[in-house]
């Protein structure tokens, strides 16, 4: 009678992932091909499969299944699709259905809002979109519950068992110790020499480049694609059908590159995943922290390494012949470690990055927890901008305008970005001692040892763990501040010469 039971939950979760996927199918056609004059009508198809999806998900057949496998006899991997199941189907039935399709349309305006508010730096235009996803937000956290803050129950969407009770205090440990090293490397003599980055970098050069790289780390280009978008993202239909974009600047011939590395590091994951876990809960990241973790490995840790930069100048220099003259592997690594305070996120160095996600996690609990009005948002960004890193925010455009987070409706994400860069550090820590030769590999453009690491210790799990779970049984050890802090001193000490 279990085992019944349990194919027909399968099954019913085989739909929700259908439809579930093919909306992600509408939404990455939304940011990469869909004609402008299409937003209205996706916005419609969007939300009807949305609620679609909720209905499906949400229904009493659902719940009855669950109720009756709750003290079946099964195997370890079964239980815990029921487990992850109930996680899911409680969270989501907290939601009513015409809520979501709300959400979900207020998301598509939101989005197009955004485009149209960020080419023109104007955040008016977009303010009482964010003011509708604020209020939605603040409606979801009190539809699902909570103990402490209303931020706790967004953050739990993304990083599950995450509090800002937990958050906060490590954030506060973290920025003036990356603060402080910052303060160092500004007052070093030993500045990189950049002056050869300047000029116009071929946008066509930067994308073989980076095709070159992804198929090198491993990625699939016949389970997935690169397209170019407005924001850099990872989406995924099936671990067979895992597409990634990135975005290019004539001015910097890293940003497209670093774009690709991170995330291709996320598609990584995502093909790697057991495919008997297809179409159930379990295909899919255990957390976005973890996430982030893998995308922040390839573009920081491996990307930005020494080792790779000696194996990929020479490459760099077929791609751009005439840009790179007397130019180096030394040359190449001080130059896209450069420590620059700066306004644009997605293009911050490591040891400013983590600054700007406080920036926007302060902002995101003040709004959540109402401290802070929607229209106040321009200038509370430009103080913490200043305050934090030390920059003068010059327009809406590159400053509250530069993410596209809001316009998705997500808040409670931001913070899985600096926790990934803390759990890749954990992790390098356990890979450098289970590959011994992981940097002569790197050297050599020889990943397959740190993707086969990756795929047993991380990919293969897919939900099964919770993030704290998942560090514990591979590192030993809960989540830590302490060796992304120690990775960042050691490398950018030896750099800086400080």
């Amino acid at each position: 009678m279990a085992s019944e039971k349990l194919e027909h939950l399968k099954a019913r979760l085989a739909e929700v992932a259908d439809i579930d996927n093919s909306a992600s199918l509408l939404q990455w056609d939304m940011e990469v091909y869909m004609p402008p004059k299409g937003a209205e009508a996706r916005g419609m198809q969007l939300a009807t499969l949305s609620a679609l999806k909720h209905r499906q998900f949400t229904s009493a057949e659902v719940g009855d299944l669950l109720s009756a496998l709750d003290d079946a006899e099964l195997s370890e991997d079964e239980r815990c699709l029921v487990d992850v199941t109930r996680y899911d189907y409680e969270r989501a039935a907290a939601l009513p259905e015409e809520f979501v399709h709300e959400f979900s349309e207020a998301q598509t305006r939101a989005y197009h809002a955004w485009i149209k508010a960020r080419a023109e730096s104007s955040f008016p235009q977009f303010q009482p979109h964010l003011d509708k996803i604020v209020e939605l937000n603040q409606r979801r956290a009190e539809y699902h519950g909570y103990e402490g803050s209303p931020y706790n129950a967004l953050l739990e969407d993304y990083e599950r068992g995450m509090t800002v009770e937990r958050l906060t205090p490590l954030f506060d440990a973290v920025a003036p110790r990356q603060s402080e090293l910052v303060r160092q490397i500004g007052e070093s003599f030993a500045q990189p020499n950049a002056a050869w980055l300047k000029g116009e970098w071929d946008e066509q050069a930067q994308w073989d480049f980076s095709i070159q790289i992804l198929n090198d780390i491993g990625y699939d280009f016949e389970a997935g694609r690169q397209d170019k978008s407005v924001h850099p993202f990872t989406t995924n239909f099936d671990m067979h059908d895992v597409r990634i974009t990135t975005r290019f600047s004539t001015a910097n011939p890293f940003s497209a590159l670093m774009g690709s590395l991170h995330e291709g590091g996320h598609a990584l994951y995502e093909q790697g995943i057991r495919p008997e876990d297809r179409r159930t809960p379990l295909a899919s990241g255990t957390s976005l922290g973890i996430h982030e973790s893998q995308s922040r490995l390839w573009e920081n840790v491996i990307g930005r390494s020494l080792p790779f930069w000696k194996r990929y100048t020479p490459l760099f220099q077929q791609y751009f012949p005439d840009k790179l003259d007397g130019v180096g592997p030394e040359e190449v690594y001080a130059a896209v470690n450069r420590v620059t305070p700066s306004l644009i996120r997605v293009e911050a160095d490591e040891c400013t990055y983590n600054l700007h996600i406080v920036l926007r996690y302060r902002l995101e609990c003040d709004l959540i927890e109402g401290r802070l009005a929607v229209e106040d948002v321009p200038e509370a960004w430009n103080t913490q901008m200043k305050e934090l890193l030390g920059v003068d925010v010059p327009n809406d455009a590159e400053g509250c305008l530069q993410d596209i987070h809001w316009s998705h409706g997500a808040m409670g994400y931001f913070p899985t970005y600096a926790l990934g860069n803390l759990y890749a550090a954990q992790l390098l820590r356990v890979i450098e001692r289970d590959v011994p030769d992981l940097w002569e590999k790197v050297e050599q453009g020889a990943f397959n040892l740190l993707l086969k690491w990756l795929r047993e210790h991380i990919h293969q799990h897919g939900r099964r763990y919770t993030p704290v779970e998942l560090m514990e049984r591979v590192c030993g050890e809960p989540p830590d501040a302490e060796p992304y802090l120690s990775y960042l001193s050691t490398k950018y000490g030896a750099l800086y010469g400080l």
